[in-house]
C-alpha cells in the first residue's frame, strides 16, 4: 500500500491538485499525520516533549495534531547572546533540537557573523533560512537537500498553475524585488530562471547589494537600541550613515530598474518582486512617459509577500498591473512564509488562495490552542498549518496571521479549501501576538540547547 503522505505529496504535478475536497481528503490526511508523528516523536525533542504532555501516541483525528504543532516563535527561541557573542557551536546545538536529522558538526572557530555560519552549515549538506521579523532576533529554519528539491518542483507548479504562463524559456526575467540571500529563496528564484527566462536573455536584478541576515538582523537590533535609548553615540552615528548611503544606493538602483524595464519593454517579460518596489519602478516609468501601450502585451508578474508595512495608495495595484500592461489573469500572488515548504498560490477565478491536499490547515482561537474549524463552511480564527512535504523539521506551526478559511468550492470551480484574500497579522490588529503555548515551548527549547 502507497504510504499516506505519498499520495498526497505526489499529487503536486496533477493539474488538478486543487480539486479534491475536504471531505475527500479527510481521512487519508489524518493517516499521513500520524505517518509524520511516529516517523518523527522520537527524532525531535520538542515534539516528544509535547505529545507527552498532551498524551498523545497517534493521530487519530485533527483535534490531535493540533496539541502537536509548534508555535512559530520557537524557531527565534535560543538566546540572543549566541548571535551577540558569537556562540555558534551553542546556535548549532539549539537548531539541532528542532531539526528532524542529526546536524552535522562544523569548524565555528573562525567565523565571524551569521552569515558565514548558515555557508558552513550549507556546505555540511544542512539549509538554513532566516526570517528577521521586528526584533532583529532571526527564525532560524533548518531544511534538507529534499526540502530544497520540493521546493524547486513546488515553486514552478504553483506559478504555472497561478498565472496561467506555461514554462517555455521564452521571456526575459526582470527582478524588481530584495529578498534575503537565504537557501530557500535562492533555490527558488533560480527555479524560475531556469523554467522561465530565455538562456539567451541576461537576468536583470536591481544593482543593490544583496540583503544578507547579519545586515538585516543588525540594523533592526540597532534600531531597537536606538528606540530604548540604549544606543552608544558612535552606533547612532553607525546607523545614520548606513541607512543614508542604503537608501542613496536603493534610489539608484529603482532608476536602473526603471531605465531596465524601458529598454526591453517590447519583449514578453517575466517580472518579479514585492509591491513597495514594483510600485516605485512603475512610477519612475509613468514619469519618464511611458505606461502600458508600450509594454508587451503578454507579460507576467510574480509578487512575493504582502505590502511589508509599506505605506502605498490605495490602487497600487492597478497602477503596477497597468503600467508594465499585465493582461488579467497574468498577475501571480502566493500565500506562503518561511515556516512552511509549499506554497498556496491565489487563483484567476475566485481570488483565493488554496490549500494544496499535502498541506493540512488549521483555524484555531486567537490563544492558537482549540480547533475551530470543522472541516465544512467558513471559519475565521488564527492560522495554523501542517506541511507534509517538510523533511528537515517538523511539518506542524501555529503562525501569526488570522485568516477565513474556506472548505466549500470556490468560484474558480476547484473543490479544495481556500482562503480569502484578507490576511492580517494579529500584531498588527492588537500590537502583540501571544500563543498560549509559545511560552513552555520556548523556554523547553532553550533548555535543550
Amino acid at each position: 500500500m502507497i504510504p499516506a503522505i505519498e499520495r498526497l505529496t505526489e499529487l503536486a504535478d496533477d493539474p488538478n491538485r486543487f480539486d479534491h475536497s475536504a471531505a475527500e481528503l479527510r481521512d487519508v490526511q489524518i493517516a499521513a499525520l500520524n505517518e509524520r508523528f511516529q516517523q518523527r516523536r522520537e527524532r525531535i525533542g520538542l515534539l516528544k516533549h509535547r505529545a507527552d504532555e498532551a498524551g498523545i501516541t497517534e493521530v487519530g483525528r485533527f483535534e490531535d495534531a493540533v496539541a502537536l504543532l509548534f508555535p512559530h516563535s520557537v524557531y527565534k527561541s535560543y538566546p540572543e547572546s549566541f548571535l551577540t557573542e558569537h556562540r555558534w557551536d551553542r546556535l548549532g546545538k539549539w537548531l539541532g533540537t528542532l531539526a528532524a536529522h542529526p546536524i552535522a558538526t562544523i569548524e565555528t572557530g573562525d567565523i565571524d557573523g551569521i552569515d558565514l555560519w548558515i555557508e558552513r552549515l550549507h556546505n555540511a549538506g544542512h539549509y538554513v533560512s532566516c526570517s528577521s521579523g521586528t526584533t532583529g532576533k532571526p527564525a532560524m529554519l533548518h531544511a534538507s537537500e529534499a526540502d530544497m528539491a520540493w521546493s524547486r518542483r513546488d515553486t514552478v507548479n504553483l506559478f504555472a498553475w497561478g498565472s496561467g504562463v506555461r514554462p517555455a524559456r521564452d521571456r526575459r526575467m526582470m527582478g524588481l524585488g530584495m529578498t534575503a540571500a537565504v537557501p530557500k529563496n535562492l533555490v527558488i528564484g533560480k527555479a524560475q530562471q531556469e523554467a522561465y527566462g530565455d538562456p539567451d536573455k541576461e537576468l536583470f536584478r536591481l544593482p543593490i547589494s544583496p540583503l544578507t541576515v547579519e545586515a538585516m538582523t543588525g540594523q533592526v537590533r540597532l534600531r531597537r537600541k536606538i528606540t530604548d535609548g540604549t544606543a552608544a553615540p558612535e552606533e547612532l552615528a553607525a546607523y545614520e550613515r548606513t541607512s543614508a548611503q542604503r537608501r542613496a544606493e536603493l534610489d539608484r538602483a529603482l532608476i536602473a530598474g526603471a531605465e531596465a524595464m524601458i529598454e526591453h519593454r517590447a519583449e514578453k517579460l517575466y517580472i518579479s518582486g514585492l509591491w513597495n518596489t514594483l510600485y516605485q519602478v512603475a512610477a519612475l516609468v509613468r514619469e519618464r512617459g511611458f505606461g502600458a501601450a508600450d509594454f508587451h502585451p503578454d507579460n507576467c508578474i510574480y509578487v512575493g509577500g504582502g505590502l511589508k508595512r509599506a505605506q502605498l495608495p490605495p490602487d497600487y495595484r492597478e497602477f503596477v498591473y497597468e503600467t508594465f500592461n499585465i493582461p488579467p489573469g497574468r498577475e501571480f500572488q502566493n500565500y506562503s512564509m518561511q515556516e512552511l515548504n509549499s506554497g498556496m498560490p491565489k487563483c484567476r477565478g475566485g481570488n483565493r488562495y488554496h490549500v494544496p491536499p499535502w498541506v493540512v490547515p488549521f483555524v484555531l482561537d486567537e490563544a492558537g490552542e482549540t480547533l475551530v474549524s470543522s472541516g465544512a463552511g467558513e471559519v475565521e480564527g488564527r492560522a495554523a498549518f501542517f506541511d507534509l512535504s517538510l523533511d528537515g523539521r517538523w511539518g506542524g506551526i501555529i503562525t501569526g496571521d488570522r485568516i477565513v478559511l474556506d472548505f466549500g468550492p470556490c468560484a474558480c470551480g476547484d473543490e479544495g479549501a481556500s482562503i480569502a484574500d484578507a490576511i492580517v497579522r494579529y500584531a498588527d490588529i492588537a500590537g502583540d501576538d501571544k500563543i498560549g503555548c509559545a511560552g513552555t515551548a520556548d523556554a523547553y527549547v532553550r533548555g535543550l540547547a
